[in-house]
């Protein structure tokens, strides 16, 4: 018996979340559970790190199972990638100890959220990011966020649903940036002059536009509530438009009430971009990330120490 190791990416657009329900829902734990049954022919139930919810994607969620097949753990992802369906996708895969669990470790978790900011919707970006036409201050975004660095009693950005016994969170890091995109509406300069509209007037109407953009918000943490990436983005929102001042970020987080906070946010603007974890085992922090060859130490068996090192999983951003 051995324990395997996957990374994960997925479009969480078509899901109803990571963990399998009851009720048979399509589920991204259930569509894998599936696939390594097929692949092994055993009866599987992999255990994930992140259980994201309905709609939320992922570019490195982490999940492992058991097996008793010869498959070396390096060939699952190949394996798997052929039974998988279009919408999630293995990007890696490794043995590991035989006790590694992904919920069990120290971890630090980065999720992003992006809103597409345009006068008009596009297709392009339906299903990853948030569509808003409101012209967001982004500037103020900042500095409402830094606000929410270091360790808080985040209530105000919890679900009354959740059913956490503490509400006390770390943020490690948190950034909100902009990308502005090629102006679609600069065709119009092939057709100065076609209707008796002089450059000024046209250059002055474009201007009016709002130039779109995509506004990403990273937020890093050690662990977070439900819903709580989610509220924090619609917060910040809020405070882009103007309806919530930076300074009052402080008085909200004090007020430990969800009333207190914006909206939250759709699921489909976020996603699970890195992943750290550092097991209880190792004596120092290592880092580095997880190339398509894993190293020795990356795969280490029960015969060779059985030890997993920091597993650094990360995208550019």
């Amino acid at each position: 018996m051995k324990r395997v190791l996957l990374v994960t990416a997925y479009d969480g657009t078509d899901f109803a979340g990571f963990q399998a329900q009851k009720s048979g829902v399509r589920t991204v734990e259930g569509v894998l559970n599936q696939a390594l049954g097929s692949l092994t022919g055993e009866r599987i139930e992999v255990i994930g790190a992140s259980r994201t919810d309905a709609g939320v994607h992922a570019l490195c969620n982490l999940a492992v199972f058991d097996t008793d097949s010869r498959i070396p753990g390096d060939k699952f992802a190949a394996a798997l990638n052929t039974r998988l369906p279009e919408d999630v996708k293995i990007q890696e895969s490794f043995e590991v100890d035989p006790d590694f669990h992904p919920r069990h470790c120290m971890t630090v978790k980065t999720y992003e959220y992006r809103i597409y900011n345009a006068p008009f919707p596009s297709p392009v970006y339906g299903r990853n990011c948030c569509y808003s036409y409101t012209p967001f201050d982004t500037e103020r975004m900042r500095r409402a966020a830094d606000c929410l660095t270091g360790t808080h009693d985040f209530k105000s950005f919890c679900s009354v649903y959740s059913q956490s016994l503490t509400t006390v969170r770390t943020i490690t890091g948190i950034s909100v940036t902009e990308e502005l995109l090629k102006d679609p509406a600069g065709i119009r300069g092939c057709f100065y002059g076609s209707r008796g509209e002089d450059r000024a007037a046209a250059e002055k109407n474009r201007r009016s536009l709002l130039m779109p953009r995509i506004i990403s918000i990273r937020v890093s943490g050690t662990g977070f509530l439900y819903n709580m990436v989610r509220i924090i983005a619609g917060t910040l929102m809020e405070a882009g438009r103007g309806a919530v001042r930076p300074e009052d970020m402080p008085s909200i987080l004090a007020a430990c009430d969800r009333r207190a906070a914006g909206p939250t946010a759709p699921a489909r603007g976020l996603t699970l971009v890195s992943y750290r974890i550092f097991p209880e085992e190792s004596s120092r922090a290592r880092s580095g990330c997880v190339p398509a060859d894993p190293p020795a130490d990356l795969k280490k068996t029960p015969q060779n120490g059985g030890k997993v090192p920091e597993i650094f999983v990360d995208t550019p951003k």
